[in-house]
C-alpha cells in the first residue's frame, strides 16, 4: 500500500531551523524515519517536501486519483492556504496531518488549520514522532478495512 507523506515550506530545514521549536532531526532523518516506520508496517511510503504551493497541489491531485493514503505536514500552508485544503478535500484515502510543534501554543495567527476539517485525524505537538504515529494509524486503518469491520 501506497502512503504519501508530503511536507510543505521550510521542512527541509528541519534540524537548523528554530530547534527550540522543531528539535534536532534533520530532515534526511525524518525521510528515514518515515520509510523504515513503512517498511516495517508493510508500507510503500514516499516522502517528499516542498516549498513550491502548486507544486503540492499537485502530489495531491496524484494522491487522489490513486486513491492513497496521505500523511501531511502542510507547515505554513495549514494556515492560510484554500488550494492546499481543496486540493485535500479530493483525497479518498485516509489524510492524517501532522504537526511537529503544538500549534495551539504558539502564535495566534498558528493556531488555526484550514486542513483539519477535512483531514481524518491531526497529530501535533509530538515532534518528528508524530509521523511514526501516523503511518501506524494508516496501516491500522488499511488492515480494519481490510478485514471488513469499517472501523
Amino acid at each position: 500500500m501506497r502512503v504519501y507523506v508530503l511536507n510543505g515550506p521550510n521542512l527541509g530545514r528541519l534540524g537548523t531551523r528554530q530547534v527550540d521549536v522543531y528539535g534536532v532531526t534533520s530532515y534526511a532523518d525524518l525521510v528515514e524515519l518515515c520509510v523504515s516506520t513503512g517498511r516495517e508496517l508493510g508500507l510503500d511510503v514516499v516522502v517528499r517536501q516542498t516549498d513550491a504551493e502548486h507544486e503540492l497541489v499537485g502530489w495531491l491531485h496524484a494522491a487522489a486519483d490513486e486513491a492513497a493514503a496521505v500523511v501531511l505536514n502542510p507547515a505554513a500552508w495549514s494556515h492560510y492556504s484554500i488550494a492546499v485544503r481543496d486540493a485535500c478535500a479530493l483525497l479518498s484515502g485516509p489524510l492524517v496531518e501532522v504537526h511537529i510543534s503544538n500549534i495551539h501554543a504558539r502564535e495566534e495567527f498558528r493556531r488555526h488549520s484550514v486542513i483539519s476539517a477535512v483531514a481524518t485525524g491531526v497529530i501535533c505537538g509530538l515532534g518528528v514522532d508524530g509521523y511514526r504515529l501516523a503511518l501506524h494509524h494508516v496501516a491500522a486503518r488499511r488492515r480494519s478495512e481490510a478485514a471488513g469491520d469499517g472501523s
